[in-house]
């Protein structure tokens, strides 16, 4: 598959070494990083420039903004798919999460098959 074929994927984590991980497991998976953001402001303008087939959102960043609040900016003009990956497996993020529709909602740490598994969900195997 040429280049501008792949399937393009936003990586929105404020972590440095869980972000190059998930972007080894993307491009291992034959998708191509667009980008990555480590704050709420930047996924959103990025979103907007990129237009991504995929986002994998954090919801814990770097700013004010958090990745689900980020998503809700994101979806006014984007439905494009969502998979949220935290740390966090509280039940008020996972609600709050529920309203931008999203595909899976992944507790790290994260293994290469559920990550596999939520982008087959998307596209199919």
């Amino acid at each position: 598959m040429r280049r501008d074929q792949l399937k393009k994927v936003l990586i929105v984590e404020d972590d440095m070494i869980i972000s190059m991980v998930l972007e080894r497991m993307i491009n291992k998976m034959g998708f191509d990083t667009v980008e990555k953001a480590v704050t709420g402001k930047k996924a959103i303008s990025l979103a907007q420039e990129h237009e991504p087939d995929i986002i994998l959102m954090d919801i814990q960043l770097k700013d004010d903004i958090d990745g689900i609040t980020a998503m809700q900016k994101i979806r006014e003009s984007s439905d494009v798919p969502v998979i949220y990956i935290t740390g966090n497996s509280d039940q008020y993020y996972k609600e709050r999460a529920r309203e931008t529709n999203y595909i899976d909602y992944l507790i790290k740490p994260i293994e290469m098959d559920d990550l596999k598994t939520s982008i087959d969900k998307i596209f199919g195997s």
